[in-house]
């Protein structure tokens, strides 16, 4: 078998950059992607102006432009930039099948027998080097036998080692360690230079097979993918490089520095596997019929439908999925594409309850000189689970027509969705409020489910609810015997109340400031039962109002 081989893909400037190829007028700028970050605005991406202007990652705005006051700068938006994360990845995909991503900025790919069919790992990396300039990317790299080792060629290699110069250091401490200050000499300027790595051009650097711990001696323990309070704290005791950490008795390390470090070294010599988990491809559910002759009448196109969509739903019951809504394509010989949805009020995978929905949409398909090919794919699915009935079997039988009844009306809903639109149809469920006019909400009926539980009023509603209007009356808290509303005299016949309701005093309603209503049914002469109410006054003057009209 042969030997594992890690590429690790570094994008320093992605941020930035995915800018710059949306504003490509910005290129030549001072460029930087800003974030807030412990209450300060910092750049996290720059681009290569603003590098060569002397700006930095992390450096706080104010200061960078204080530096560079031709700065411009863009806020940064994490989702776009993981999306774009994510189509380079599917750009990877053709180096090798094993690709992960390393949020924000970074790519992994196990590149185990799969170099040399690119003429070996020199010329891949040439090659992505050509194809990331043609994107505008700047792309970093590194090929070793372990991800750490690939992580931190990829991003130190070459670089200098930095060295702590504070009182405490163990260098500075006693004159038996001078023996040591020629080798010591070489932490200030970054080490000598391992013969193992071959450096391609000036961002990739690949590690010979097997070469793992002589390439990664020389370089700074940050390449070990640790905080940078550990890497000060290792500095300060004068462990600078890997090759220094690496001869180490491990158990010290790790009551001192945490299992974290000890952990991350192993990794990166290979002493402690870590495998390279590649992003799941999203589930598709689609489903094709190529015809050998083209057909345009609506039997012909249904008798398709029979055919695919048993073998649609069988895959969306494999993976556990429902369809929420399906797309039928039919592609006429003209090189046309006719074209259908719909959407299900509850997801499902039986073709007896998609096939009545797309039949609604057949009317809508020309289909010109013929159709070709007819394809439906699950566009929208959601997971669905099987329900067991258990107890007794009358109680088993209550619940399966219960079940089934609500599966009648969600075929209703999504027949009359085809038509009108899913989102047109709406019901009520009960909400948290003594307010009449709050006791209830309205939602979608295709993404909700029917109420079982409504509480019961205080007392009887009315049928018909409506804003408060105007009654004219005497402003007394009896009931009128004569009122005017709506331009119209009333006489009241009988009376029943009154129910007192007192507003939510900690929401300013507009409705409510008349303060404290008493609420009553009054009947007049003309039969109508209107439900009228008297209001205390507030923030507004007291006065009698009609809110309502009883069946």
């Amino acid at each position: 078998m042969p030997n594992r081989r890690i590429l690790s893909l570094w994008f320093p400037r992605l941020a930035a950059e995915r800018h710059l190829r949306i504003e490509p007028a910005l290129a030549g700028a001072p460029f930087a992607v800003v974030a807030d970050q412990q209450n300060l605005q910092v750049l996290i991406s720059l681009s290569a102006a603003a590098s060569a202007a002397g700006l930095q990652s992390g450096q706080p705005l104010r200061d960078a432009q204080a530096m560079c006051p031709d700065l411009i700068t863009r806020r940064s938006n994490p989702q776009m930039e993981a999306a774009f994360l994510t189509v380079i990845r599917r750009w990877a995909g053709k180096i090798s099948p094993w690709v992960a991503e390393e949020p924000p900025d970074a790519l992994v790919v196990d590149l185990t027998g799969c170099a040399h069919l690119f003429g070996g790992e020199q010329a891949l990396l040439a090659e992505i080097g050509a194809d990331c300039a043609g994107l505008g990317l700047t792309m970093h790299a590194g090929v070793a036998d372990t991800v750490g080792a690939a992580w931190a060629l990829a991003r130190y290699a070459g670089q200098p080692v930095q060295a702590t110069r504070s009182g405490d250091a163990i260098d500075q401490e006693a004159w038996a360690t001078r023996s040591r200050a020629a080798r010591r000499r070489q932490w200030d300027r970054g080490g000598p230079a391992s013969e193992a790595v071959t450096p391609i051009g000036r961002q990739t650097v690949i590690a010979p097979p097997g070469q793992t711990r002589q390439v990664l001696a020389g370089m700074p323990v940050a390449g070990l993918r640790i905080d940078a309070q550990t890497v000060a704290e290792l500095s300060r005791l004068g462990l600078r490089r890997i090759g220094d950490l690496a001869g180490q008795p491990r158990a010290a390390l790790a009551r001192r520095f945490g299992r974290a470090l000890v952990q991350r070294l192993d990794q990166a010599l290979g002493v402690e596997p870590e495998p390279v988990s590649p992003a799941r491809p999203p589930d598709h559910f689609a489903v094709r019929l190529t015809l050998p002759d083209p057909i345009g009448r609506a039997e012909d196109i249904a008798a398709a439908l029979d055919r695919l969509l048993p073998a649609l739903g069988e895959r969306l019951a494999a993976k556990g999925r429902g369809a929420r809504r399906i797309r039928m394509d039919c592609f006429r010989s003209d090189h046309t594409t006719q074209s259908v949805e719909v959407g299900l009020a509850r997801p499902s995978a039986q073709p007896d309850r998609i096939r009545p929905l797309l039949m609604l949409k057949l009317g809508e398909i020309d289909a010109g000189f013929g159709i070709d090919c007819v394809r439906v794919e699950a566009v929208q699915t959601e997971p669905v689970h099987a329900r067991q009935h258990k107890g007794h079997l009358d109680a088993a039988e209550a619940v399966r027509a219960r079940l089934s009844a609500n599966t009648a009306v969600d075929d209703l809903i999504g027949k009359l969705g085809a038509r009108v639109g899913l989102e047109a149809i709406t019901r009520l469920h009960p909400a948290e409020s003594h307010i009449p006019e709050k006791t209830s909400k309205v939602l979608a009926a295709a993404w909700s489910e029917p109420a079982t539980d409504w509480p019961p009023p205080p007392a009887r509603r009315p049928l018909l609810l409506w804003r408060p209007e105007l009654v004219a009356a005497d402003d007394a808290p009896e009931v009128p015997l004569e009122f005017r509303w709506r331009r119209q005299a009333f006489r009241t016949v009988a009376a029943a109340g009154p129910e007192r309701i007192a507003p939510e005093w900690w929401l300013d309603d507009p409705d409510w400031r008349t303060g404290v209503r008493d609420y009553w049914r009054v009947v007049t002469d003309d039969g109508a039962e209107l439900w009228l109410y008297y209001a205390h006054g507030g923030a507004l003057s007291s006065g009698w109002f009609c809110q309502g009209q009883f069946a």
